[in-house]
């Protein structure tokens, strides 16, 4: 399901509310030169990740799924100078890009980018026994999306801003016996989400460059 009029809505307040920014266009561009799949946050929610991670005082952020660094880039502008925000990718080679693009953005000191499935980089995390996460932002495999909401409670505090990005996948979702995993794991994770009291979400379809899709966002109360 798709409009080209979404598109140039997108384009129409992107215009007037998101400056051109060097550091983003050269990300995307390196990774599209790179052959990284084009499935970046849109320039819009890259811009609500900043605001949302500002307007909570971030300090500590926990990304799962860096790619390029394009979001990785909004998110770590919105630190103070001693901020964290670590990072996790999977493959070594979107890695790669990522870092020569988040240096290249002069937030090399900010950033932490860890290589390695996320199964083994989540419990390492919370082994090491750091201060829990301010805002984690998950947009990495979707099939995992159950999995890796448990890892982000307990890597939180109550206050803890969770977004969960691409939850709609076209409506999709509504299919309970859509055989594609990342539907399956999207169910997976909304129904664990749901059973949970100690957060408390919404979910939000958006339409844009993206096409349709949504995020969830939650706030947790209580911790894992």
């Amino acid at each position: 399901m798709t409009d080209g009029r979404w598109a140039e809505v997108d384009d129409y307040f992107g215009a007037l509310m998101i400056a051109e920014d060097p550091a983003l266009a050269a990300s995307l561009a390196s990774s599209e030169a790179a052959g990284l799949p084009s499935i970046a946050v849109s320039p819009a929610l890259g811009k609500l990740l900043r605001l949302l991670a500002t307007a909570i005082g971030a300090r500590r952020v926990l990304e799962l799924g860096t790619l390029g660094g394009y979001s990785t880039i909004w998110l770590a502008r919105a630190l103070p100078e001693d901020g964290t925000l670590v990072t996790l990718e999977s493959v070594p080679e979107h890695a790669e890009v990522a870092r020569a693009n988040i240096a290249n953005a002069g937030l090399a000191e900010r950033v932490e980018l860890r290589v390695g499935p996320a199964s083994e980089s989540l419990p390492r995390l919370a082994e090491e026994g750091g201060p829990p996460f301010d805002l984690i932002f998950i947009d990495a495999d979707k099939e995992h999306n159950a999995e890796y909401l448990d890892w982000a409670l307990r890597l939180s505090r109550p206050g803890t801003m969770i977004i969960v990005d691409n939850v709609v996948r076209d409506g999709k979702v509504l299919d309970r016996d859509d055989p594609d995993p990342r539907v399956k794991g999207t169910r997976r994770f909304a129904e664990l989400l749901a059973q949970r009291p100690g957060c408390s979400a919404t979910t939000v379809q958006t339409v844009g460059v993206k096409g349709w899709d949504g995020f969830t966002l939650a706030v947790v109360s209580e911790p894992s």
